[in-house]
């Protein structure tokens, strides 16, 4: 990306993270749009993004809080920041509440192409989701609480109800076994038997 383009994406973005809202300098740089058309060109080929959002782009874990800042940048008029904001909406889907503002936001047939061509919106059906006792989906690094005391299978351990499992992983063949650490065990854990806290 040339300079010139750098220096009016900076200028639109009054040099602030135009999904978040980051202002500190050293923490903000140009992020150049995947899947950009070839007709488009000039500073809406690319965002000022944080070093933060630009970490959460495509990680699997998203820190959702920090993105509920999506609220106000889906409302940009550049059509970069437009399409970031609707892909991250797509990412953000299962925590419901990015349903409702996707269900808001209004871009024209071309800007929603653009914004599709990543694949965030491809029907993910098939993909396993986890989910706690309630229903609550569970995510890899997320934390939950046992509503039962479980015997830990191949040894005298008993987990018991109440005790806080940390930074869970999930298994990647079967959406009811989780992963965690007990004390300095690590079990599965059947996720109808936790809460997420």
């Amino acid at each position: 990306m040339n300079s010139t383009i750098e220096r009016e994406i900076r200028k639109r973005a009054e040099d602030k993270c135009e999904l978040c809202g980051q202002t500190d300098p050293d923490k903000v740089s140009v992020y150049e749009v995947p899947d950009t058309p070839e007709r488009i060109e000039g500073a809406d080929i690319g965002i000022l993004a944080c070093d933060k959002c630009q970490a959460e782009f495509d990680s699997e874990e998203k820190d959702q809080n920090h993105w509920r800042c999506l609220n106000d940048s889906m409302w940009s008029t550049a059509p970069p920041v437009q399409v970031m904001a609707w892909r991250m909406l797509h990412r953000l889907k299962s925590y419901g509440w990015s349903q409702d503002m996707l269900d808001m936001m209004y871009m024209d047939e071309q800007q929603l192409e653009w914004a599709a061509a990543a694949g965030d919106a491809l029907d993910k059906s098939d993909a396993l989701v986890h989910r706690d006792a309630n229903g609550v989906v569970l995510q890899a690094g997320d934390s939950v609480v046992l509503i039962k005391d479980l015997k830990v299978k191949g040894s005298s351990m008993v987990a018991k109800q109440g005790t806080a499992v940390r930074r869970i992983s999930l298994d990647h063949e079967n959406e009811t076994y989780i992963e965690g650490k007990v004390g300095d065990q690590q079990i599965v854990i059947i996720t109808e038997y936790v809460k997420k806290l």
